[in-house]
């Protein structure tokens, strides 16, 4: 669960970019920046980042209404391994996944980032959870997601081979899990998949 101070912060950060977009008068728009400006000094606080390093963070601040940001995660189960990709920016492990690109569905933006994280073409069958990451135990993080994990089946019986944001791509047995990238997928993430994987009638994860 998310710190409270963290949570906090990011709700003004939120406030103050939504109110930035659309104020007309320019004593709100200060008042809003000002709201910012406290926001991102509370998060670089909490963080130990420096402030420039929270807005390179936040994009698209104030340049419409603020939304969490989505996030898709492949669960590829075969044989009862699952795959995982070796991330290059930490060394740790997770199911192919990342933000998703705008123009495409959600289920076409997992099939793109298991082909381009572990060169496989898979079809998404199933969404079988559906997070918010503030809400569990990911590592903290400055900015507010959406998570959808998706089932996925292989259509062919490559071996998986890492692409450009990946140094490893292989499958795993729950019982010989590598240390995962915590800010990306949990153990109960993939313990998730093989649940629906073998009761599909389960309900979705939701928060």
């Amino acid at each position: 669960m998310e710190d409270l101070w963290l949570a906090l912060a990011k709700r003004l950060q939120s406030i103050a970019s939504t109110g930035l977009h659309y104020s007309q008068e320019a004593f709100d728009k200060e008042r809003y920046a000002e709201i910012a400006s406290i926001a991102n000094d509370m998060l670089a606080s909490l963080g130990n980042v420096p402030v420039a390093r929270i807005e390179e963070l936040i994009p698209d601040f104030a340049t419409g209404y603020a939304t969490p940001k989505v996030e898709v995660r492949g669960a590829v189960i075969r044989d009862e391994r699952v795959l995982l990709i070796r991330e290059a920016c930490d060394g740790l492990w997770a199911m192919p996944g990342g933000f998703a690109d705008v123009g495409i569905s959600p289920a076409e933006n997992i099939i793109k980032e298991v082909r381009e994280e572990a060169s496989l073409p898979v079809r998404a069958s199933a969404v079988y959870g559906i997070r918010h990451k503030a809400k569990h135990e990911y590592d903290p993080d400055v900015r507010d997601f959406y998570k959808i994990f998706f089932l996925c089946e292989s259509l062919d019986d490559a071996d998986p081979a890492p692409g450009l944001e990946a140094t490893e791509a292989r499958f795993f047995g729950l019982d010989d899990l590598p240390p995962l990238s915590t800010g990306r997928v949990l153990r109960k993430d993939i313990e998730a998949a093989f649940l629906f994987r073998d009761d599909p009638e389960s309900l979705l994860l939701f928060d």
